[in-house]
C-alpha cells in the first residue's frame, strides 16, 4: 500500500469496521487487536456519530496506540480501523491509516489492505491537474479519485474509482452516515462481513469476528461493493469478476490459523500442505519439528502422514514480533537471534526434520538452522510447505526485489548449501494446489511462477524484474 517515489510497495495490512454499535470504536480496537499480526508499525481508528468525526492514530502496536482514556474520547456508532506494515523509509505517522479527508462538506475515512500497481501513474496525472498529496500511500490516490467523482453520489464515485485503479485492494471506508467495503475484481486480499446483534462488521479475517463474538455472514465478493447505513446492508457489483486470484500466501503464512479466508480454514489448509509434503518426500529421521509459530500446522500434518514423532524442540519468545517484514535488516537479524531458542536436550545427536512454511530471504532460516546445528543435531533436513519463492509480490505482501529472494537465481541445491542443511525439499506447485482443493485456478501464484494476474503499469515493475541477481548473505 506504500508508494513513495523512492520506495517499493512491500506491505500487508489489516482493516476493520463497525456500523450500528454505540461503542463502535471500542469494538474496532478489539478487532484491530485480533488483526495485529497483519500490521505492527502503526494503528488508527476513525469514528463518527453522524455529525462529528473522531480520530486517533499513532506509530506502534494497538495496545500502545490506544488506552482507555483515548477510547472513551471516541463517540459514535460508526468506526473504521487499520493496522499497518511498512517498508524502510516509510514508517512515519503521516502514512498511518485510516486516511481521512474533509471534502465537499463531508468527511471520508479510508483503510486499505493491498497494493495498487498503477498508483504512480494516476498520482502523476492527478498532480498535473492540481491535486495536492499529503502522504506517500497509494490509498490517498483512491481518496482523490473518490473526491473527484463525489458529486455523482457515493455509489458512482466508488464504481468510477474501481474502474481506474488496478491491483489488490480490500477497503473499509466510513462516511459520517455509512460504512462501506469493497474488493478488487480478482479478490487478492480477504474481506468478510459479520453481524453482532443489530450491528454490522467488516474485517480482514474472521478471527477478529470471533473475538467480539460476531457471527460470520459471508465474504465481500471480488468486485463487490457493500454499503451499510441506517437502511441496512445493500450491495452491488461494481466490476464483474471473471475469475479470482486469491493470494495463496495468505494461507501459507500471513493469515491467522484460526481464521477462515476465501471460504477455507487456514489451519486445515496448512495441515493439508504438510500431508502433501509427506506424500511427495519422506526421509528417515528421529523426529519432526517446526520453527514456530508459522511452521507448526504443516509440521502436524507432515508428522501424522509419516508417523514420525512431533517435537516442539525450538521455543519461541512470544514477546518478539515477526521478522521477515521488519523495516531494517539490522533489526531483523537481531530479532532472529532472540526470537527462537533450541532445546539442546531434545536435539542433541538426532536426525531432525524441520518443517517450515516458507523461505523468503534466507536470513531467518540460516540463523535458525545454525542454532539447531549448534544444539547438537546430527543431521538437519528441511521441508518447506510451499514452492520456492522466486518473484516479488506487487499486491501487498512484503516480498523484496528478486536479488533479495534466496531462491531467485539459485537451484534448490544451491539454496541448501547456502542455508547449511543436509537436505532441502520444497512442495511442488501441483501438490500445493491439489492440497488446497477446489478450483486450482482461483489462486495468485505469481511469487512462485512469475505469472502476474495484473501487470505492473508503473516503472517499479521494470526495476524489480530487471534485477535478477542476488545478494550474498541474504
Amino acid at each position: 500500500m506504500i508508494l513513495l517515489p523512492s520506495a517499493l510497495p512491500r506491505e500487508d495490512c489489516g482493516v476493520f469496521g463497525v456500523f450500528g454499535h454505540p461503542e463502535a470504536a471500542k469494538l474496532t480496537y478489539f478487532g484491530l487487536y485480533a488483526l495485529q499480526h497483519r500490521g505492527q508499525e502503526s494503528a488508527g481508528i476513525v469514528s463518527s456519530d453522524g455529525n462529528v468525526v473522531y480520530e486517533h492514530k499513532a506509530m506502534g502496536l494497538v495496545s500502545k496506540v490506544f488506552n482507555e482514556a483515548i477510547l472513551k474520547g471516541f463517540k459514535g456508532h460508526i468506526a473504521v480501523g487499520h493496522v499497518r506494515y511498512s517498508t524502510t523509509g516509510s514508517s512515519v505517522l503521516q502514512n498511518a491509516q485510516p486516511f481521512r479527508v474533509y471534502h465537499n462538506g463531508s468527511s471520508l475515512a479510508l483503510a486499505h489492505n493491498g497494493n495498487l500497481v498503477n498508483a504512480a501513474s494516476i498520482r502523476k496525472r492527478l498532480e498535473a491537474n492540481g491535486s495536492i498529496f499529503q502522504t506517500g500511500i497509494d490509498s490517498e490516490v483512491m481518496v482523490h479519485l473518490l473526491a473527484k467523482a463525489g458529486l455523482r453520489g457515493i455509489d458512482e464515485a466508488i464504481m468510477s474509482t474501481m474502474n481506474v485503479i488496478k491491483g489488490a485492494y480490500s477497503v473499509v471506508m466510513a462516511t459520517e452516515k455509512s460504512l462501506i467495503g469493497f474488493r478488487d475484481p480478482l479478490g487478492f486480499r480477504p474481506l468478510c462481513i459479520g453481524r453482532l446483534n443489530d450491528s454490522y462488521i467488516l474485517s480482514s479475517e474472521t478471527c477478529a469476528l470471533d473475538l467480539i463474538q460476531a457471527e460470520y455472514l459471508r465474504d465481500v465478493g471480488p468486485g463487490e461493493v457493500v454499503v451499510i447505513d441506517a437502511n441496512g446492508l445493500r450491495s452491488f457489483q461494481a466490476i464483474e469478476s471473471q475469475r479470482s486470484s486469491n493470494c495463496i500466501f495468505e494461507f501459507i503464512y500471513f493469515a491467522r490459523p484460526d481464521s477462515d479466508i476465501f471460504g477455507q480454514n487456514v489451519y486445515a489448509f496448512r495441515k493439508a500442505l504438510g500431508v502433501a509434503l509427506a506424500k511427495e518426500t519422506s526421509v528417515d529421521a528421529d523426529f519432526v519439528m517446526p520453527f514456530p509459530d508459522s511452521g507448526n500446522y504443516a509440521a502436524v500434518g507432515y508428522a501424522e502422514a509419516t508417523n514420525l514423532p512431533l517435537e516442539l524442540a525450538v521455543i519461541r519468545n512470544h514477546y518478539v514480533g515477526r521478522t521477515f517484514i521488519e523495516p531494517s535488516q539490522s533489526m531483523r537479524d537481531f530479532e532472529v537471534r532472540i526470537k527462537l531458542n533450541p532445546v539442546k536436550e531434545v536435539i542433541r545427536g538426532k536426525k531432525v526434520v524441520i518443517v517450515e512454511d516458507s523461505v523468503i530471504r534466507g536470513t531467518t532460516s540460516k540463523t535458525r538452522i545454525k542454532a539447531v546445528r549448534e544444539a547438537g543435531a546430527k543431521e538437519i533436513v528441511m521441508m518447506v510447505s510451499c514452492p520456492p519463492i522466486r518473484f516479488p509480490c506487487y499486491y501487498g505482501i512484503d516480498f523484496p526485489t528478486r536479488d533479495e529472494l534466496v531462491a531467485s537465481g539459485r537451484s534448490v541445491e544451491e539454496v541448501r548449501q547456502f542455508l547449511g542443511l543436509d537436505g532441502l525439499y520444497y512442495l511442488s506447485i501441483e501438490s500445493m494446489l491439489k492440497a488446497a482443493g477446489g478450483d486450482p485456478r482461483r489462486f495468485c501464484l505469481a511469487c512462485f511462477n512469475g505469472k502476474y494476474p495484473v501487470p505492473m503499469e508503473d516503472s517499479i515493475a521494470k526495476f524489480k524484474l530487471e534485477r535478477p541477481g542476488r545478494r550474498q548473505g541474504q
